[in-house]
Parts: C-alpha cells; structure tokens; sequence
C-alpha cells in the first residue's frame, strides 16, 4: 500500500483508487499526480497476485481476499480524518460495490471506471463449460488470459508502455476466473444491498472488455437518492486512460468538488 500526500497545507479530502484485473498501481501515475494537484491525498495499493504484491500472481482462493484487502486501505485512509471518496475501475470497481454492499461505511462519494458488472471478452465456451469442474479439480490452475491493452485503450502512450510492463500478468487461475463471475453475480443479486451514498458511474461508450448494458441495468437498479451515469461515446475500457482523459478526470473532480462543499 502507498500514500501520496498533496503538498497543499489544507487538503480538501483523500481517494482511495482500487485498480482492475491483470494490472498494478503503477499505471496509475498520471492519475495520482491529477488527485495530488487538485489537493488530495491519495491511498492505493497492489491487489493479491497483482502487481508487486508476492502472493500466487494470477490466482486467489476468494474473491473476499480483493475485499479485505480494500478494507485495509480505506482503514487507512480513515486515520486522515479527510473527505473520504472511493474510485474503483473495472474489477476494482466490483471490489468496491461487494465491499459496500456487505459492510456499508461512511463514505463522502463513489465513483465506478467501467465496473466489472458484466463481460464482453469471455473464454470460449468449452473452456466457460470445463472452468466448472476443474475449479474444484484443479482451482490453481492458470490459463492465458487473452486480455491485452489494445482492448483497453485507444492511447498509443499507453499501449506502448504496457508492452514492456513485466508487472502485468497475463495468465490467470480457473479459481480466479470462477470467483469474478460469483462476484458479479452477487453484485446484481444484492444490489438493492448498496449503501444510499453518492455515486458517479462512467462507462466507455466502446468499451471491449465490460459490457456496458450490464453495468446500466445495475445502475437503474441502485436504489440511490443520488446517482448519475455518465457514458463518453467512443470509449474503450480504461477511461482514465484515453486520449481525452483530461476531460475525464475533470468530470471526476466536479463530482468529488460538489461533495465537498455539500458536506456529505
């Protein structure tokens, strides 16, 4: 886990970004230094078998290993006595609306990257048919993921700099497979479970990874007093990551900004 602290000698609130599957803090440089310049402290750190964290990379044995290790985070970022706000991207996303809906906590506001509430990208369908039995046969089982950054962004930048990333992981277990589609499948089951907190969903309007009327049939479900749903047509996946993700990030900053001042 990692603390970048903002130099600003009153910092308006501190974030708590959860990454998605396969990748690491480290593609979160940009975004970081954003949160940082416009007065934030911000708390992130590697998932299990993710990234520069030693446990089995590519495998874990429940999804509640992603959630406690959230829970550690927030903690943390609890001890700052700030504004408290939550991003989520892709499986970090899920990670953030499993762990609300079974421990609601006080948080200033939500906001979910193209949460993982659905796919687009699947294995084919004798390995969806065999990922059954061999989870319980041979769980620790790994197989090509066959995700690659082409499917998630259209930036070239960062395209190319992925190439190189011996961090990102390529191959990941049966278990893992079969507990992210659990994961999901409580996410819309207990959606109604969902904390009445402020939330902003953005979705890639051309996202190849996440299936975007999944993530908008969730949505429409969330009972929430206050929601928003922003779609940026054209898209992919990684939002935060896109050619224009100035505009992305200033979006995100006017909804954490509008928070602030109502005292959430």
């Amino acid at each position: 886990m990692w603390k970048w602290e903002c130099e600003d000698e009153n910092p308006k609130g501190v974030i708590v970004i959860v990454h998605g599957a396969a990748e690491h803090h480290g593609r979160y440089r940009w975004l970081v230094q954003m949160w940082k310049c416009a007065g934030y402290h911000v708390i992130m750190g590697d998932l299990p078998g993710q990234g520069t964290s030693t446990r089995n990379r590519g495998h874990i044995k429940s999804f509640d290993e992603y959630i406690a290790e959230f829970n550690i985070w927030v903690k943390e970022a609890r001890k700052l006595g700030l504004p408290l706000f939550l991003l989520g991207h892709s499986m970090g996303g899920l990670i953030v609306i499993r762990a609300l809906q079974e421990e609601h906590q006080h948080i200033n506001g939500v906001i979910l990257s193209s949460p993982c509430l659905g796919l687009i990208f699947k294995p084919n369908k004798a390995l969806e048919l065999i990922s059954k039995p061999l989870n319980i046969l041979a769980p620790s089982l790994k197989v090509n993921s066959g995700l690659s950054v082409s499917l998630a962004t259209r930036n070239k930048e960062v395209r190319d700099a992925d190439e190189n990333d011996t961090l990102y992981v390529t191959k990941v277990s049966i278990r893992w497979y079969r507990e992210l589609i659990k994961a999901m499948e409580q996410a819309h089951a207990k959606v109604k479970q969902f904390p009445d907190l402020p939330l902003l969903v953005m979705q890639g309007g051309d996202d190849k990874v996440v299936d975007h009327s999944l993530v908008r049939t969730w949505f429409n479900r969330a009972p929430l007093r206050e929601k928003a749903y922003k779609e940026w047509d054209g898209f992919y996946h990684e939002i935060f990551n896109e050619p224009e993700r100035d505009q992305v990030f200033k979006y995100a900053e006017a909804f954490v900004s509008a928070h602030l001042e109502r005292g959430t």
